[in-house]
C-alpha cells in the first residue's frame, strides 16, 4: 500500500512563489494545496482542510501571517499541525514573536533556496508525525 501524500498548506500573497512552491512540494511527493491570503487559508480550513503542516509568510496585505497564526489557535484550526513561517522578514523581534505564537520553524526566503525550504518541512514532519511502524 502506498503511504498516504502529506499536504501541505502554502499561504502567500505572491503567486510566483506560490506556484514555484506548489511545484517542488509536489515533486518532492507532498499534495500542495495553495492560499493567495490568510483569509483564503482560513476559510479552507473551516470547509475542513486538514494539512499535514502549513508554510506561510508573515507579510500579506488584509491579515499577516502573525495574525492568520493567532486566528487558526483562537479558531481551534489544524490544531496539532506545524506551522512553519516562510519570510523575508529575518529581525528577531519578527521571529521572537512567531515563536511565541508557537510556530515549529522560522525560514528567512531570501538566505534558503526551495529544496532546502522542503527539506526542512521534511525534517519537521518527521519530528512531529507519530511513529508508525
Amino acid at each position: 500500500m502506498e503511504p498516504k501524500k502529506k499536504i501541505v498548506l502554502l499561504v502567500d500573497d505572491d503567486k510566483f512563489l506560490l506556484n514555484m512552491y506548489a511545484l517542488k512540494f509536489g515533486n518532492s511527493g507532498f499534495v500542495a494545496e495553495i492560499a493567495e491570503s490568510a483569509s483564503i487559508a482560513l476559510q479552507k480550513l473551516r470547509d475542513g482542510l486538514v494539512p499535514d503542516i502549513i508554510l506561510c509568510d508573515l507579510v500579506m496585505p488584509t491579515t499577516d501571517g502573525l495574525e492568520f497564526i493567532r486566528r487558526l489557535k483562537e479558531e481551534g484550526l489544524a490544531k496539532n499541525v506545524p506551522i512553519v513561517v516562510l519570510s523575508n522578514q529575518g529581525q528577531m523581534t519578527e521571529i521572537e514573536k512567531a515563536k511565541e505564537l508557537g510556530v515549529a520553524g522560522y525560514i528567512v526566503k531570501a538566505s534558503t533556496i526551495p529544496s532546502e525550504v522542503v527539506e526542512e518541512m521534511k525534517k519537521i514532519l518527521s519530528k512531529t508525525a507519530p511513529q508508525s511502524l
